[in-house]
């Protein structure tokens, strides 16, 4: 088995993280590897927003502020997620723009995700882990406003970045051939 089909085999969603800090300029060069994913036209469809070190608690207070209650409370499992997510030693939101030309949107989202897809791999191979979250609350306008989510562009992703302190067990997948029709006439 070659290093690409191993590495693809092997990554596993990591929700669990070392405290170890992650050198902001090691994203940053995987995310020049991660660019070359396939995307029309080139256009790169791409922009992030890397939270580090006391960076964080903008990212957490944004989630925070998005999750309170009509009565302005925050439900206790509300602050003890703000609390798992200020132990996470980075946070990479991942956006892009919201096309109102279905084609070029769905070709949009489909580079992100490839992209998404090359930097966990590239990530994976140096002992990175991540996860990559799409919960409801990036979708809520407090959030989106707190960090700087102009109208007209969405959130794709959280990244949720560190070293693991647990990787999952490889859930089994379906043979393909089970999901696969050939049609040779």
């Amino acid at each position: 088995m070659n290093l690409i089909d191993k590495n693809i085999i092997e990554r596993r969603s990591i929700k669990k993280f070392k405290v170890d800090a992650v050198r902001t300029e090691e994203i940053i060069e995987l995310l020049n590897i991660a660019k070359w994913a396939p995307n029309h036209k080139v256009n790169e469809p791409w922009r992030f927003l890397l939270y580090t070190e006391a960076g964080k608690e903008k990212f957490v207070q944004a989630f925070l502020h998005a999750m309170k209650t009509s009565d302005g409370e925050i439900p206790t499992k509300v602050l003890n997620k703000a609390d798992y997510f200020r132990s996470i030693p980075l946070h990479l939101v991942v956006v892009m723009p919201e096309d109102p030309r279905q084609r070029r949107w769905d070709e949009d989202y489909g580079a992100i995700s490839s992209m998404l897809q090359n930097f966990q791999l590239a990530a994976w191979e140096r002992g990175i882990g991540m996860i990559w979250r799409s919960n409801d609350w990036i979708s809520n306008p407090v959030f989106r406003e707190a960090i700087g989510v102009k109208p007209g562009e969405k959130i794709v992703a959280t990244m949720m970045i560190g070293y693991p302190a647990h990787i999952p067990e490889k859930k089994e997948r379906t043979d393909i051939r089970k999901k696969l029709t050939i049609i040779n006439e």
